[in-house]
């Protein structure tokens, strides 16, 4: 990729992206859901996929786990408009059971051929530090299958030497049933974010 290549703002950026045909999930799709935020963020965040109501919206973090990603920001001082915040893939991928459109993962393919678009995102913006929550979004950033407890809890770094905080989809919050243990989690979550929101002020 070339500085003659990448879209001079995340709206050409939007632009480009909703011609994408780099795998099938864009037929089925609603529309591209594209990263936002100004070209100027420190902080990157890195999601799974868009969800239903993001596929409608065509925004990121716009459903139930956005509403827990958004507290999150709120209570980690975090103000959300300062973001950049995207998705490591770009369509939605569901199945469908009658009205409803179940979430479906992306498979590794998918993943791989929209980090293309992802490494797009980063060259315009270059964010101090990535966020990458859930393992879809951490081969996103380094194009490989890793876990997030081989990197939760301290600073790794890509290739050309950002640093990234792994942590969990918010999603995952939605799924626990017992309180204590998701609040727990949710605590945890919290202090990810602020971490890196500290490391891409002071770094």
């Amino acid at each position: 990729m070339t500085a003659e290549t990448i879209p001079a703002s995340p709206e050409a950026l939007a632009r480009a992206e909703a011609g994408c045909t780099r795998c099938p999930l864009y037929r089925n799709a609603t529309q591209v859901v594209p990263g936002e935020g100004p070209a100027t963020a420190r902080l990157m965040v890195v999601g799974e996929q868009p969800g239903d109501r993001e596929d409608l919206a065509g925004r990121p973090f716009v459903g139930p786990a956005g509403r827990i990603f958004d507290a999150a920001l709120e209570q980690a001082g975090i103000p959300r408009k300062d973001l950049f915040v995207t998705n490591a893939v770009k369509h939605f991928k569901f199945a469908r059971r009658g009205k409803r459109r179940l979430h479906q993962r992306p498979n590794a393919g998918e993943v791989d051929a929209c980090k293309w678009w992802l490494d797009q995102e980063r060259a315009l913006v270059r964010p101090a530090v990535l966020v990458a929550m859930g393992t879809t979004a951490i081969r996103g950033v380094y194009g490989k299958a890793m876990t997030i407890t081989s990197l939760r809890g301290k600073t790794a770094y890509t290739d050309d030497g950002t640093p990234v905080i792994a942590t969990i989809h918010p999603s995952y919050l939605l799924r626990i049933p017992e309180a204590g243990r998701r609040q727990q989690e949710t605590d945890a979550f919290i202090n990810d974010l602020r971490r890196a929101w500290r490391l891409a002020r002071t770094g």
